[in-house]
């Protein structure tokens, strides 16, 4: 296996092989340009969408700045939006479905680091180069979400379609579709039904 089938399969991998590299230095560069972007220049961000984020749906809108570890490795559903400061460490398969809310300041993070300091410390080949070896978890957010501001979702978390999500809250778990789950670590409060409808009922 490569590092990177390593990387996208869970298992332990080096994130300094060259193809990783070469993606991240690409991913990253096309964040700089991005996020120097004007928001009146909207064909230039869709240009430069299409090479960092090419797997996502129609009428999706990154405000920016935004910080893609790969962006290749991220799949969005048509009608996101993502606030402010949107961070995605994708070294894992992140999947976003469609009409998903992010507030500012949201984070995503697939990357994962042994326990052990044993195993988590940098090691030096003979040539003299460091290297670490990670590992990552896949994140899956349903169609339907809201993501409250400054919320951070941790590796190997499955949050169900039409959850919303307290801002602040560190989500460690799967969260149940149709949830309204909030804290640290978050924990859902209550489902959401038919009584939490705003609008008035047509008659």
């Amino acid at each position: 296996m490569t590092e990177k089938e390593k990387m996208l399969a869970g298992e332990l991998y080096d994130p300094t092989d060259e193809e990783l590299v070469r993606l991240r230095e690409e991913a990253h560069g096309w964040n700089t340009d991005y996020n120097a972007t004007k928001e009146t220049e909207e064909d230039l961000r869709e240009a430069i969408m299409d090479r960092l984020v090419p797997n996502r749906g129609e009428d999706v809108y990154f405000q920016g700045p935004v910080a893609f570890d790969y962006g290749v490795f991220t799949s969005v559903g048509a009608r996101t939006y993502a606030n402010f400061n949107f961070t995605c460490l994708d070294c894992a398969p992140v999947t976003i479905g469609s009409d998903v809310f992010f507030g500012p300041n949201v984070s995503i993070y697939t990357a994962m680091h042994p326990l052990r300091w044993q195993e988590r410390n940098l090691r030096r080949r003979e040539d003299g180069s460091v290297y670490d070896l990670e590992y990552a978890k896949p994140v899956a957010i349903g169609d339907n979400c809201w993501i409250g501001g400054s919320v951070t979702i941790c590796g190997g978390v499955t949050i169900g379609e039409g959850c919303v999500i307290g801002a602040g809250s560190v989500v460690t778990r799967d969260i149940p579709p149709n949830s309204l789950a909030a804290g640290v670590p978050c924990r859902v409060l209550r489902p959401i039904t038919d009584e939490d409808r705003m609008e008035e009922q047509p008659t």
